[in-house]
This record gives C-alpha cells, structure tokens and sequence, in this order.
C-alpha cells in the first residue's frame, strides 16, 4: 500500500513493517450496557419468556435465550448463519458465529445441550418457512418482515426486548444497607434501565467466574485478545474473598515459621482493607515493606530475599510455592557445586545459603505440621479456601486440552 513512503502515515519505517492480529488492541465495550444482573433478576426473566414471545415473536424470544446462554454479543445472535450447529471431534455442540467487532471470522464456542437444543428447534422452523431457499443463504433469525427468502436478520431487539422489560412487574433483589450503623440485607427494586441485551454478556462471564473457570479459558470463552479485557467483565465475590482470606488468615506465618495469628477470627473490614492496599504479592508469599509495596514489588533493598525480612508473612496456600522454591534453591546448589565456568566471586554471590535452605524448609515444616493438627473438616473448609485463593492468583498460559464443564446457565429454568 506504499504506506512507508515519505509523507505517508507510516514514513520512516521499514518496508517489510507488518502489523499482525495479536498486536491490535481490544476495543473498549460498550460500558453503557450495564453489568451482571443478580440471580433474581435472571430468574424473573427466565421466567417470563413467554410473554416476550407474546409481545415479539418467536425470533426475538430465541435470541434472547441465546444471549443468555452463550454471552455473545446481540449483532452477533442476530447475524446466525442457519448453520451454525456443529459439533467438536468429541462430539459436543458448539455454536459457529462471526465476531464482527475484532474482525475474527468463523469462531466456535463451546455451547450446552440445552442451548443445542433451542437453536435445533429453531432451525426446523426456519426451514419449513423458507423450503426453497438455499440452507447457504438462510439466517437463523430471519426477520418477520419484508423477508420474503429468510436472508435478512432480525432487527429492532433492543426496542423490542426494552418493551418486554418494562411490562415485567417490579423485580425486588438482596441488597446490604447499613440501618443504625449495622449492615442489613433488604429487598429493593431493581433498576430496570438496566436490564438491557449486552448485560446478559456480563452475566455469562460473573457466571463462568464464578463457576472456577480459570482466567485464559474465560478469554477464550468472551473470545478476547487480552485477558484485561475480559478481566473487566466479572469480580471476585467480595463475600467468597473474604471468607477465603479469613480461614487462611488462621493459618499464616512469618519467616520464622511463628503463627501470626494463633486461632481463626474474623478480620475488621480495617485490616481487609489495608491488605488491598499494603503488601504486594511475591513469589511464595506477601510483602509490606512501604518502598516494594509502593513500587509494586519492583524495589525490594535485600534483593528478594524473603525469608531473610521482617516484612515477609505467607500462609497455607503458598505452600506448593515455598516447596519448588526449595527445589529450585537445592538444584542451584548442586549445579554451582558441580563444575562450572564461573569466577569465583561469582559462584559465591550465586550459590544458595544454608541458612536461606534451613529457613525454608522450617517454613514448610512448620505449615505441614499446622494442617496435620486440623480436624478433617477444618482441614477441608482450608483446602476449599486455598483453592479459591490460587484460582484469582494464577494466570495459565495456553488453552486447555480437557473441554471445559459448562456451568448450569440457567438453572431457574427447572423450577
């Protein structure tokens, strides 16, 4: 495109410059959309399908079911192909759909058998409608109007579903208010405004979050570049973290291998606060040493050597961490032990100290020993809570080779 040219927008640079699918940037979703909506709302409305259908058409009603189900975009439900069922070598469905916004074609999402069942459904529909149109050229949601060959997609969801939700009757969720100083869970209205097609997006995610999806599959799933894209579109429940950080709290040490605190309690929602603000997370524990924290862990003054400060505390669920940490450690020794092409001072400066080896496995010891001291149901409640902590601490690279479980969509459906 001679685009490197002088006076062109890329003058200067080389002519073999190329720009490749992983250096574009993920654009910002439409934060207008709202976020997750709560379980009763989506029980509501799960329930109420029938009467979207009523006041729609059965296309509309379809498409917001695969909304929810799947978390794809509206553009996208609308523009399904007729075929759009396939199924993966192991024989599971998964749903074949264009993501215009990246410009990424023919993308597969794994998709449950009821949701295979609905677009099944939906199909057979289509294809008595339309008998003579070619299956190439036939949408799954074709629209009700000036449509005579099922080649044009629905329009006017928004509109159509916005109806829908102002008809519903007033819908009440759990919410915490504090009432004479003391937090209290009451029912209030939600806001409607709210319910919009694109949060059912959210939803999906929150609910693929908070079923242990881990965070690399869940980019797939949203089918984003970037995991901070899809990091914005769910939280950690501030409830399951603080239960979490509670049982652990029980069960936490300082380089020593001394307990710092010697029986569970709950944390003051000061001391919960001043962990999101005053330690930063190290390799096999945290650190709150003010310079580190301040630099996000990039200043540490004794050159990460953990076990050796003051400032060092870990728990129960570094404990897979500290023990490949003294791998590492006795591996180093024995490859600086062996012969090596190294000067001298070198080798000193490099080799692993007994005392740094003798304080870590006294780390580990001391760890052992308090989980052995558990009773099986204390024991479990902990292993629950350091699986939780691990999953929101781990970032896996690649996607995995075992398909994901599905979690139950829409589980209100059966009630």
């Amino acid at each position: 495109m001679s685009l490197t040219r002088p006076g062109q927008p890329l003058a200067g640079l080389p002519q073999d410059f190329t720009l490749g699918p992983g250096d574009v940037p993920d654009d910002i979703e439409d934060e207008q959309a709202g976020k997750d909506l709560p379980d009763e709302v989506m029980s509501v409305l799960c329930a109420s399908l029938d009467l979207l259908e009523q006041t729609s058409s059965r296309e509309v009603r379809v498409a917001t079911e695969l909304l929810i189900d799947t978390g794809r975009r509206p553009d996208e439900i609308c523009q399904l192909d007729w075929d759009c069922l396939r199924a993966d070598p192991d024989g599971q469905p998964v749903l074949l759909y264009d993501n215009h916004k990246a410009y990424r074609l023919g993308r597969r999402l794994p998709i449950a058998a009821t949701t295979a069942e609905i677009i099944t459904g939906q199909r057979e529909r289509v294809r008595a409608r339309y008998p003579d149109t070619p299956l190439q050229k036939l949408k799954l949601l074709p629209s009700t109007v000036a449509n005579p060959y099922g080649t044009k997609p629905i329009a006017g969801l928004r509109n159509q579903h916005r109806t829908w939700v102002t008809a519903l009757p007033e819908i009440h969720t759990r919410v915490t208010v504090e009432t004479g100083g003391r937090p209290q869970i009451q029912p209030l209205p939600f806001d409607k405004s709210k319910i919009v097609p694109y949060a059912y997006r959210y939803t999906y995610a929150q609910r693929h979050a908070d079923a242990g999806v881990p965070p690399d599959v869940l980019r797939a799933l949203m089918d984003h570049r970037h995991l901070s894209t899809t990091q914005i579109y769910y939280r950690v429940s501030q409830e399951r973290r603080r239960k979490a950080v509670d049982r652990l709290s029980a069960l936490q040490f300082d380089r020593h291998g001394n307990r710092v605190w010697r029986k569970a309690q709950t944390l003051l929602d000061s001391e919960h606060a001043r962990r999101a603000v005053g330690e930063v997370a190290t390799a096999y524990g945290v650190c709150r040493e003010p310079t580190n924290v301040a630099a996000a862990g990039q200043a540490c003054p004794i050159r990460f050597r953990c076990v050796g400060c003051d400032h060092f505390h870990t728990d129960v669920s570094y404990l897979p961490d500290l023990e490949r940490y003294l791998v590492d450690l006795l591996r180093s020794r024995e490859r600086l032990i062996a012969a090596f092409e190294a000067d001298e001072w070198a080798r000193t400066e490099s080799m692993p100290s007994e005392e740094e080896i003798h304080r870590v496995r006294r780390l580990i010891s001391r760890v052992k020993a308090d989980l052995d001291d558990l009773t099986p149901e204390d024991r479990a409640r902990i292993e629950e809570a350091v699986t939780f902590v691990r999953r929101g601490r781990a970032v896996m690279l690649g996607l995995p080779k075992v398909r994901q479980p599905i979690p139950d969509i829409r589980p209100w459906s059966s009630t």
